[in-house]
């Protein structure tokens, strides 16, 4: 069964452009005032700049709420460049 590429194991993934981009851009001074800020366990923040946890669609609408950034944006920072993503569920067929 053919599965859609994981964006994790791609070359231009890093979620730590995400961050540091959120950080900035919210003019915070570390991880933890950022795990705050999207009302997530500090954890959860170390887990996605070792690639431990993936950034999900959760996660995603919530970085766009706080930052007001794009989730375009926000994809491009952390270097997803997929056009079309899969929805769970979908079985082969794209959005």
């Amino acid at each position: 069964m053919n599965q859609p590429p994981d964006p994790q194991h791609e070359p231009h993934y890093d979620p730590n452009r995400l961050i540091d981009a959120l950080l900035e851009k919210m003019r915070l001074k570390n991880d933890a005032a950022l795990s705050r800020a999207l009302a997530v366990e500090a954890p959860t923040i170390s887990k996605i700049r070792h690639k431990r946890i993936r950034v999900g669609a959760a996660m995603l609408l919530r970085m766009h709420e706080v930052s007001a950034l794009s989730i375009e944006e926000l994809r491009a920072l952390m270097g997803d460049r997929r056009t079309r993503v899969r929805m769970p569920g979908d079985h082969g067929r794209l959005r």
